[in-house]
């Protein structure tokens, strides 16, 4: 596991924020401190002499900057799905480049990597922080997004015409590894120039964090909806509440959202497959739970029970796999399974997709993006490139973006978090005859 963090040359400027402090030492950080990837030990095992080769370079203000902030331009482009907290980045790095480094030129490209092909015509915006000042209290993203690659070089060429030196790029697994793309071919033409990448997934999947920003913001809102289901649940006879929740690949949005919610008895999520017929089965077990309290919640997540609906077999503008409707096929295949057993059913179905990932971020992800924004800023100007920052066990670190690319995170089957919502829910650990 490579945690090298790529550098444009040596750091030779003082910083500014030696001079910015208003008298409050400012905490720099070297590159040699680190933050271990493991934070526990195993009973057997014993703590390794060396623990450079599992660690993350920590995060923060270096004493000494690579760029030379009178003469540095700064740009941000957004790309993908939208997600909470979008804005907030936008600002918080328009605002530390403005008034803690003096880079007074921020531009933001309209509409992901296509803002930066000039034969779609997006001019770029000028970011100046009193035009950011209050889009924090806004979903979405004032930049606008998109899905899809654009050419390499192409882009790099606007980036080389308009003197781009700091080029901040936020957005998912797809988008990052467009970014590394983009840094190498920066670094074959010569160019000096910190691609500094700010994970955006509301899915909460990318390895090596402790969680993505929009997370919190995205699961809270799934909270009210959860609890309409419920109420919907109880206002009728066997009244079913189905709920299909965001999470391709992983269930982090479903299981938190149950847990917070309570008042749930089935949560279905990629990582657990499960079957529909049969005597352990969920519509067996759904037949019980009516039966049992006259009322049931589900919450699926959207790539769960993919195995069950026949593959779309294509993709989207990302080059992810499109997937079927698992919410559509439970409410066909729930209803069809009640109505051959004479047994009244109703239920109700709720897909907030669209409602969660517009709102505008709540405080405790007003705070995180903030910071990953301050520390994305510090990076770039000290020289870094091709990594992202994001917050490991507490602390904010620096990761390679192709380390952190390389997979997805998911909910582990044997972890508290998926116990807990066992325990929280009571459905079984098995909803198969496996």
């Amino acid at each position: 596991m490579d945690t090298t963090i790529k550098s444009l040359g040596p750091c030779e400027i003082i910083s500014p924020l030696h001079h910015v402090g208003g008298g409050v030492e400012v905490n720099f950080r070297k590159d040699n401190e680190r933050v271990l990837f493991s934070h526990t030990l195993d009973r057997d095992s014993e703590p390794h002499a060396d623990a450079s080769q599992f660690s993350f370079e920590a995060s923060g203000p270096r004493e000494h900057i690579f760029f030379n902030p009178a003469k540095t331009t700064a740009a941000i482009v957004t790309c993908g799905g939208l997600c909470p907290g979008l804005n907030d980045i936008i600002r918080g790095i328009v605002t530390q480049l403005h008034y803690r480094y003096a880079v007074t030129k921020v531009f933001g490209f309209r509409y992901g990597y296509e803002g930066l092909i000039p034969r779609y015509g997006h001019t770029p915006m000028l970011l100046k922080p009193e035009s950011v000042s209050q889009i924090h209290n806004f979903g979405g993203t004032i930049l606008g997004s998109s899905r899809g690659p654009q050419k390499i070089g192409e882009m790099v060429d606007l980036l080389e015409e308009m003197n781009i030196d700091l080029f901040f790029v936020v957005g998912g697994d797809g988008t990052l590894r467009g970014a590394v793309e983009i840094s190498n071919e920066c670094e074959r033409r010569g160019l000096k120039k910190a691609v500094i990448g700010i994970p955006k997934t509301i899915d909460n999947d990318i390895m090596y964090l402790d969680k993505s920003f929009g997370f919190e913001t995205a699961f809270a809102v799934a909270v009210q909806t959860v609890k309409c289901a419920y109420v919907e649940a109880t206002g009728a006879v066997n009244g079913i509440g189905l709920i299909k929740l965001m999470g391709r690949d992983s269930g982090f949005i479903s299981c938190y959202a149950a847990l917070a919610g309570g008042n749930v008895d089935f949560v279905l999520i990629p990582e657990v497959p499960f079957q529909l017929e049969g005597e352990r089965g969920l519509l067996e077990a759904l037949r019980y739970k009516l039966a049992k309290k006259k009322n049931a919640v589900i919450v699926v997540a959207e790539g769960a029970g993919q195995d069950l609906i026949p593959s779309a077999g294509n993709t989207d503008a990302s080059g992810n796999q499109k997937y079927g409707d698992i919410g559509l096929f439970l409410k066909d295949k729930i209803g069809a399974f009640f109505k051959e057993r004479r047994t009244e059913c109703n239920l109700k179905y709720f897909d907030p997709s669209y409602i969660i990932r517009s709102v505008p971020a709540n405080a405790q992800d007003n705070v995180y993006c903030s910071q990953l924004a301050q520390h994305a800023v510090h990076a770039a100007m000290a020289g870094k490139t091709s990594m992202l920052v994001g917050r490991w066990h507490g602390a904010f670190v620096h990761l390679p973006i192709a380390l952190a690319t390389q997979g997805r995170r998911k909910v582990d089957p044997s972890s508290e978090l998926w116990h807990s919502v066992l325990e929280s829910t009571g459905q079984s650990a098995r909803l198969s005859d496996g």
